[in-house]
């Protein structure tokens, strides 16, 4: 594959996740803008946040599926897509299994964003507000749990509206 081709499909990528941040941004406007009390009500935004997710890993996903399949087997591109491919499924599941954690400790509602550029993990709660010890737990289940940089980890509770 030549240099050419290396930089328009990184280049694709690249505009790919801008218009997605542009419609995240344009499409929660739009809920925000539609709730009856001017703002997100806690069930639409933990299931909006967790369906542009999914839609934007599915189309990382699919683009680098087609830079696989597209180069030859052991090529660098070849083995960047691939490895980055399996940087977003181990994310992935990470994301989940740190969810699953947070909600058996008694919260309705949790979920948690890796950076893929940065070690930050951020996490939103199902919560009006977080006393100390409940940010202790989530803090625990983050650091010695799933292993996360302390000095990452941004916890943040989402008002509850039920």
């Amino acid at each position: 594959m030549t240099k050419t081709k290396k930089i328009i499909i990184m280049s694709g990528l690249v505009l790919l996740l801008a218009v997605t941040a542009v419609f995240n941004f344009v499409l929660a406007g739009t809920v925000s803008g539609s709730a009856d009390d001017g703002g997100v009500t806690t069930a639409n935004y933990f299931s909006t946040y967790r369906t542009e997710r999914s839609t934007t890993r599915n189309e990382e996903l699919l683009q680098l599926d087609s830079i696989i399949e597209s180069t030859d087997a052991g090529s660098s591109a070849y083995e960047e897509a691939m490895a980055l491919k399996l940087q977003i499924v181990e994310m992935m599941e990470r994301e989940l299994l740190l969810e699953t954690y947070i909600k058996s400790v008694g919260y309705t509602d949790a979920v948690v964003s890796i950076g893929m550029d940065s070690d930050n993990v951020n996490v939103f709660v199902n919560a009006d507000e977080l006393a100390y010890n409940d940010f202790l737990t989530v803090y625990n289940i983050l650091t010695e749990e799933a292993g996360c940089d302390p000095a990452n980890v941004n916890i943040m509770p989402i008002n509850s509206e039920s």
